[in-house]
């Protein structure tokens, strides 16, 4: 499968980007593309996934709509989060200066093509 490519290729185009990875619904590596401590990805994407599918439920309870983007900013990090199917998703990280917009654009980009090949 074509995951670490697409994974490297938008942490390439996102200045700041430390590491994307993709999970599947349990928070569990499915491939990542890290510029920082691999360890460190893996929890990052299983904590995410954690507040994904809680926050999933809660929007689709009050909203009666799908959750399709979660941003984390905290003082030192932002982390997006996006649901690629029902049962996998990508988080990017990348430091708390760099341009989330950016990273905001390629990560949708880069979902049709996760997407095909998970399907």
């Amino acid at each position: 499968m074509a995951f670490k490519k697409i994974l490297g290729e938008l942490v390439e185009r996102v200045p700041g980007a430390r590491g994307a990875i993709l999970a599947d619904w349990e928070g569990e590596a499915v491939d990542q593309v890290a510029r920082m401590d691999d360890y460190e990805l893996k929890v990052i994407g299983a904590h995410k996934g954690v507040i994904l599918t809680n926050l999933r439920d809660a929007v689709r309870r009050l909203e009666g709509s799908d959750l399709t983007e979660l941003v984390v900013t905290t003082e030192k990090s932002q982390t997006l989060v996006m649901p690629i199917t029902h049962d996998y998703f990508l988080v990017l990280t990348l430091g708390r200066g760099d341009v989330l917009g950016r990273a905001i654009f390629e990560a949708r980009r880069c979902l049709p093509r996760l997407r095909a090949e998970i399907i």
